[in-house]
């Protein structure tokens, strides 16, 4: 999926904050001061990122893009540091179930941005397939123009293009002087896509991408002003920008770029690493024991590997009939439009099964698409868009047709089930729309659950008869071991200091991915570390809680309501999810 960009705005606002409140000896004294923590954080968070807030439908974040000043930051942190203490400062005693959970979520999720300041990771202003320069371009394709007002929001986002460009270039130099940068083999990746925007023609820009739909009640005259008026913007500010941003890439960064791969070979990079695997997996497991963890897990899915095969009849060896599955031309389609109208099938099959397995289910849709030309070279197989009932964006489910000799139709179901439904899709469409919870809670995104999820969503897929051969299950273990890699491969590199070769054996003798997506993902772990350690420890804690209810419950067990009861609290850290299932484990025994 599309991670969000969570980056500090100015705070103009901050020191009107109300003062400290102290510890509370009463319970409405302490919901009181509980219920304006809550809310003084969600004005500060809504400045801070205006990208979700804007999904929201916050229209003065709407005209705004994240501002990432050092003094910016600064500023932020002061500002959550003060909220930290008065969060600190209520008696969760006297405050409901509820408030004691929001408390503690609130105060939890306030310690780790202040943290994460520390580190000053706005430095690396990039990943692989992401990062600020294609921030403009995720937005363009996904912003609707339905009022005067949502034109005018995205005209000053247009005006604020280019100081944003300008930010990160000048985060990237802070990065440069302090040792911080991105290795040789993203940089390379970034800059020809770089180069692509920079090339292309300001009137076919996919900035003006809005601005190409308004509705009649703007009238024609004022819709070609707007249009006129961002055009000259993209030409004259933004392309010149994209422009300066390349040349900085190639005279500056790439010369700068760090020669090992690993986080652990930065300044304080072990006790960045180790914040970055807390952050991620919401546990406190070191990265040996997760490298330990994945290992087993290979072990594990491998068997599962091999029993497919053998119900097949396949004669061979595991390498060889890996090898049949990478070149047999039978298991990958012909043309961009096959694999959108197969991924679009399994879809529906997909929104087909879900009132089985679940009690509530999101109002917003999804739709399939493919992934932008300009990005597709480096960019994953798949990924989820999110959306926004407020603003009428659906979600997309968003299918890579580049490289169609690399992307097999036996992937295609759980690669389905994960990005649309019933894995992030309906994840993270149902938390939007929980708006009996607060503000933060419907945007945390522990990568852990959220990711946790997904993955768990490819096992769903199994109740859901999506798999129909062995070919497809054969994939679905594949996909599995795939995550499973992960938690060896992230740690190998940033941890233990292996270079990509010893990364890639894991992928090539296990599992069936193309060498393209293998090439793909491991420059993706390699410039964000510890990302992809949430998918595999949070899936095995969504299928551990899963066990432990059937165990408890029985008869009693209800596959719909625990699922609810997974997702109808927003997303989670999994030690909170834990107690949160047993408890509705307990409620359910006493009905």
């Amino acid at each position: 999926m599309l991670r969000p960009l969570r980056v500090p705005v100015c705070l103009c606002f901050v020191l009107c904050l109300p003062a400290p409140l102290h510890a509370q000896t009463q319970p409405n004294v302490a919901e009181t001061a509980l219920a304006q923590v809550i809310a003084d954080h969600e004005r500060l968070d809504r400045i801070r990122d205006p990208l979700t807030a804007g999904q929201e439908g916050d229209i003065e974040a709407l005209a705004r893009l994240p501002d990432v000043r050092p003094e910016s930051e600064r500023k932020l942190r002061e500002a959550f540091t003060t909220l930290g203490k008065r969060i600190a400062a209520i008696d969760a005693r006297q405050l409901s179930a509820e408030s004691r959970l929001n408390h503690a979520l609130l105060q939890r999720s306030v310690d780790i941005l202040i943290e994460q300041y520390g580190y000053d990771l706005s430095r690396i202003a990039f990943e692989n397939d992401s990062g600020f320069h294609t921030l403009g371009d995720y937005i363009g394709r996904t912003t609707v123009i339905a009022s005067r007002a949502d034109a005018d929001a995205w005209m000053s986002r247009l005006q604020a293009m280019p100081d944003y460009y300008r930010q990160n270039i000048a985060n990237l130099r802070r990065g440069i002087g302090t040792k911080l940068t991105q290795p040789r083999i993203v940089v390379d990746r970034v800059l020809d896509v770089a180069r692509q925007q920079a090339a292309a023609n300001p009137e076919d820009h996919v900035l003006l991408t809005p601005f190409a739909k308004m509705p009649s009640s703007i009238p024609q005259a004022t819709q070609a002003d707007y249009r006129d008026r961002a055009l000259q913007i993209v030409r004259d500010q933004v392309v010149p920008q994209q422009k300066a941003f390349v040349d900085f890439l190639a005279r500056e960064y790439l010369p700068a770029a760090r020669k090992q791969i690993g986080w652990r070979s930065t300044p304080n990079g072990e006790t960045t690493y180790r914040f970055l695997v807390r952050r991620e997996t919401t546990t406190t497991m070191t990265p040996d024991e997760i490298h330990k963890l994945g290992q087993s897990e290979v072990a594990r899915i491998r068997e599962l590997m091999e029993k497919t095969i053998a119900s097949t009849g396949f004669k061979g060896t595991f390498a060889e009939f890996l090898h049949m599955l990478r070149t047999d031309p039978r298991f990958y389609p012909k043309t961009p439009q096959e694999l959108l109208e197969k991924a679009s099938e399994i879809a529906k099959r997909a929104d087909g099964g879900l009132p089985p397995l679940f009690g509530r289910l999101p109002q917003l849709t999804y739709d399939v698409r493919p992934v932008p030309a300009e990005m597709a070279e480096g960019y994953t197989t798949g990924r989820y868009w999110g959306g926004s009932m407020k603003l009428g964006q659906p979600g997309g489910y968003i299918v890579n047709t580049s490289k169609l000799d690399q992307r097999p139709l036996y992937e295609l179901p759980a690669l389905t089930v994960h990005e649309a439904v019933p894995g992030h899709h309906l994840q993270i469409a149902l938390a939007q729309e929980l708006d009996g919870l607060p503000y933060f809670r419907r945007n945390l995104g522990p990568t852990a659950f959220v990711e946790g999820w997904g993955l768990y969503s490819e096992f769903l897929g199994e109740e859901m008869g999506i798999y129909r051969d062995a070919y497809e299950m054969f994939g679905r273990y594949s996909y599995e071991m795939w995550r499973a890699c992960r938690l060896v491969a992230d740690t190998g590199i940033h941890w233990l200091g292996w270079d990509i070769e010893k990364a890639r054996r894991c992928f090539i003798d296990n599992s069936a991915l193309s060498p393209h997506n293998i090439q793909t993902e491991l420059e993706r772990y390699i410039s964000w570390p510890g990302q992809a350690l949430g998918y595999k420890i949070g899936e095995l804690k969504f299928r551990a809680l899963r066990k432990e209810a059937e165990s408890a419950l029985g008869e009693k067990f209800n596959v719909r309501q625990f699922h609810d009861r997974l997702l109808l609290g927003g997303p989670l850290p999994m030690d909170v999810l834990e107690v949160q299932v047993r408890e509705w484990i307990k409620a359910q025994q006493r009905s």
